[in-house]
């Protein structure tokens, strides 16, 4: 079983890969919503509703940062809605075909605003570089 890699100040990702790396979040961000709003006949108040679940997550920092960036990690990487997904597909499921969607948005919004995903040393240290006032 591998253990976090604890990390003392991650520089992150800079300058024109960090960029790249935003833009791929707004591009996942807009074909998310898209194929909401294309591909199924679910209502549009679910996006705002569902949009800021995957937050939820971040309640494992109560226990410490290690089991918070697990946590948070675990809920803003892509396997996991990417199973939901497919899932729901091979079930013919559309109401959860949504879920994985507006998930995969919030992954998208996410990245592009900068919040990468987390390091054990505490929640202000993510792969796309350090958040927050230093």
């Amino acid at each position: 079983m591998s253990r976090m890699t604890v990390v003392s100040d991650a520089p992150g990702v800079a300058g024109i890969p960090r960029r790249i790396l935003q833009t791929e979040g707004v591009v996942l961000l807009a074909a998310a919503l898209a194929a909401y709003f294309a591909g199924l006949d679910e209502p549009w108040w679910l996006v705002p509703l569902l949009l800021f679940v995957p937050d939820v997550f971040m309640a494992g920092y109560a226990a410490s940062s290690r089991v918070g960036a697990w946590t948070y990690n675990l809920a803003h990487s892509y396997p996991v809605p990417a199973m939901l997904g497919a899932l729901a597909l091979a079930a013919d499921e559309p109401l959860w075909q949504g879920v994985a969607l507006v998930w995969f948005a919030h992954i998208g919004m996410d990245r592009a605003l900068g919040y990468g995903l987390k390091y054990g040393t505490g929640f202000q240290d993510t792969h796309l570089g350090r958040i927050g006032r230093a």
